[in-house]
């Protein structure tokens, strides 16, 4: 399957992301916590999440860091560069939840032949995400 992406050109302010799911599971909250060495507890152990007073083990924010590049890099394509990538976090992830991402062209910079990206990741509490990425286009 041949997946289009946009140019800068193409692109506009007010371009909406294709919409985009994430199902939350305990590997991924767990893998991408050992795969950026966050060794905490409550990324892992339940009884230790439970202890510190969370209904399960919960994702850390540069798990979080990496969906967030990801849904925007698989939108911009590969030779596309990220130049900047400002989050904040909001509830957390916890499995057998998802985390829907949304997102949309908010500004376009000619000069650098950029384009800022405004999202949101929202899971069934509210939102766990939102933030801005800068992205460059070859």
């Amino acid at each position: 399957m041949t997946t289009t992406h946009p140019s800068f050109e193409s692109v506009s302010t007010g371009d909406e992301l294709p919409t985009v799911t994430v199902p939350i599971t305990v590997p991924l909250i767990a893998g991408g916590a050992i795969a950026t060495r966050d060794y905490f507890p409550g990324h892992h152990d339940l009884e230790a999440a439970r202890q510190l007073g969370s209904a399960h083990v919960f994702m850390n924010i540069l798990t979080t860091n990496g969906l967030v590049q990801s849904f925007v890099e698989d939108w911009a394509g590969p030779k596309a560069r990220l130049l900047d990538l400002k989050i904040k976090l909001g509830a957390p992830n916890y499995p057998g939840d998802s985390m829907k991402f949304t997102g949309a062209v908010t500004a376009k910079d000619d000069a650098k032949r950029s384009v800022q990206i405004t999202l949101k990741g929202t899971n069934s509490m509210g939102s766990h995400v939102s933030g801005t990425v800068q992205v460059a286009f070859a």
